[in-house]
């Protein structure tokens, strides 16, 4: 491992909207591993139109999230892909403790350990704004939002010049409750489990994103 964290396997986690996403990728670049979004994953394959994809459509639109076995063979393969061999971001799963279990084992069969799961700490109302208010350009995927992230020239890409923008369909106030009253019941009783094994990070979310990064930077050790 250099001294920029090559092999390193990390887990962030919290509430949807806490911003794991956006700190996943910057970590990404910081660390030169890739960010694995179960997110971006299950929307690919809902986009495909295949059954499984319909299945997982419908399940994401009404605030649900998909099983826990059609996640973890997602993961499963996906981390066996080469550029997965020095290391890797988990950014969305596990999402239950039947998957936190699953990780174990996958990882363990690979002789993988993780180094830590870094929770991501923001107030639902915090996460209400932020959710609501955020959209993406349609060319590159860059993110935005009405009020923290404004392109620098309106309704251009700051990234690619793209000029079409799109707004997820199941981030709708209705969408938002029931994901959160979901992660409490279904994701919040990983963060036991992985404080006991002594692997749980918990960093405040609700400053700015470089200030954030700069929390789970010290955390990681990086320069």
């Amino acid at each position: 491992m250099n001294k920029n964290g090559i092999g390193r396997h990390i887990v962030f986690t919290g509430v949807p909207g806490c911003g794991k996403g956006t700190q996943a990728r910057i970590l990404k670049d910081k660390l030169s591993i890739p960010h694995l979004s179960t997110g971006e994953m299950l929307r690919a394959e809902a986009a495909k139109g295949t059954p499984l994809g319909l299945e997982i459509k419908a399940l994401l639109n009404n605030g649900g999230f998909a099983t826990d076995e059609m996640i973890i063979d997602m993961v499963s393969k996906r981390i066996d892909e080469p550029d997965c061999a020095h290391g890797f971001i988990l950014d969305g799963f596990p999402r239950t403790l039947p998957q936190a279990e699953a990780l174990d084992k996958l990882l363990a069969d690979r002789g993988i350990s993780l180094d830590a799961v870094i929770e991501i700490q923001v107030p639902d109302e915090i996460i209400m704004e932020r959710i609501l208010g955020r959209y993406a350009c349609m060319k590159c995927g860059a993110g935005y939002h009405d009020k923290f992230q404004k392109p620098k020239i309106y309704g251009v890409c700051d990234v690619c010049g793209g000029m079409d923008f799109y707004r997820r369909l199941d981030d709708n106030r209705t969408t938002v409750q029931k994901r959160l009253i979901n992660y409490r019941a279904l994701t919040y009783p990983t963060i036991p489990y992985f404080e006991k094994k002594g692997l749980l990070r918990c960093v405040d979310g609700t400053g700015t994103i470089e200030a954030v990064s700069k929390k789970i930077d010290s955390i990681l050790g990086i320069a």
